[in-house]
């Protein structure tokens, strides 16, 4: 019998790569936007898989949305991966970014309370939970300390999904997943940020990148291994929660340092805090820091250790940094020459 998956917020990095994993292992595959009519799916299409995928519209903050489209669909599995996801923007609009995380959460788990049990559920949940490891792993027993409200919200999805675990007995799972990126990432995430201002430096059609806090770390991974880690969680008999993280600590300095590297700048190092300058080999400053980019709470440090993971999920990351950010700064600069994502696989 073939199991069919609804994805809440499919048009995501994740919601993407989610997408074309399952219909590689042959579900049936429902996503959904807020309005799919008007949403163009430029990562489904990316992934040559949009017309692969049921699309509807549903809205998350709404019960009765999501208990229509729960009805329709008739899962196995639903994976909520809707809200609002820039921890930066929620210091800007913490009210539509708690809404956007907090009720989706609440309403899928009310919904398959009341209508199938039998479904199962993975969160997706944020390392951002755990605020600042201060250079130590992190993992399920870790002690969230959020600085965002971003972070604050996903915390409460978090203990929600655990409370109707234990509660109710519902197959509910929580990812707590360190950061994760790609060619899909959004461009306002400092890593697609940093790819995209590169290209356009190297192209010629902008002079310089502005950035924030240079100093801060975290724990970067590919996010086709980290959808990778979703399915096997709901693989397993018993629901569980899991931290997904590759274990290695890499600062915003040295994602600008790897990304320059493959489309031949070197970048040398001047100065300190908001006076540091990045100068590439031909004596130009072409990256600058700007107080407008530092956030309100700064988290310097994210670590995790996904030893339960390894041993429970038997996942691992398969790609590396270094290849990760060449593969997001070639794509951006063939998107800016080209006009146009190229498509690796």
């Amino acid at each position: 019998m073939t199991k069919s998956a609804l994805i809440i917020g499919v048009s995501g990095q994740d919601g993407a790569y989610l997408a074309e994993l399952l219909l590689k292992k042959g579900y049936e595959v429902t996503g959904t936007s807020r309005d799919s009519d008007l949403n163009d799916f430029r990562n489904l299409q990316y992934l040559n898989i949009k017309e692969s995928v049921n699309l509807l519209s549903v809205l998350p903050t709404s019960k009765h949305s999501i208990c229509d489209v729960i009805r329709k669909i008739k899962p196995n599995e639903i994976y909520n991966l809707s809200g609002q996801s820039s921890v930066a923007l929620s210091f800007e609009q913490p009210e539509e970014t708690t809404k956007s995380i907090i009720l989706p959460t609440l309403n899928i788990l009310e919904a398959i309370k009341d209508i199938d049990q039998e479904i199962k559920f993975y969160n997706a949940c944020s390392s951002e939970c755990f605020g600042d490891t201060c250079g130590i792993a992190a993992d399920e027993k870790s002690l969230f300390q959020p600085c965002s409200p971003y972070a604050i919200a996903k915390m409460y999805s978090f203990y929600m999904t655990k409370l109707y675990r234990e509660a109710y007995g519902l197959s509910a799972s929580n990812g707590i997943l360190f950061n994760h990126e790609s060619p899909l990432r959004g461009e306002n995430f400092v890593t697609r940020k940093i790819t995209i201002g590169l290209a356009k430096i190297k192209l010629g059609i902008e002079q310089q990148l502005f950035l924030g806090n240079l100093d801060a770390k975290r724990d970067w991974g590919h996010a086709k291994d980290y959808v990778d880690a979703m399915t096997k969680i709901l693989q397993l008999g018993k629901a569980n929660d899991y931290v997904i993280a590759t274990g290695e600590q890499y600062s915003v300095r040295d994602f600008v340092e790897c990304a320059s590297k493959h489309i031949g700048i070197e970048i040398t190092w001047k100065g300190k805090g908001v006076d540091e300058v990045g100068i590439d080999q031909s004596g130009r400053e072409i990256i600058k820091v700007s107080k407008e980019y530092y956030r309100p709470a700064e988290v310097e440090t994210l670590l995790g250790d996904a030893s339960f993971a390894r041993k429970d999920l038997e996942w691992v990351p398969k790609i590396s940094f270094e290849a990760l950010v060449e593969e997001m700064m070639i794509s951006d600069l063939a998107l800016f020459r080209d006009g146009e994502i190229p498509n690796p696989f």
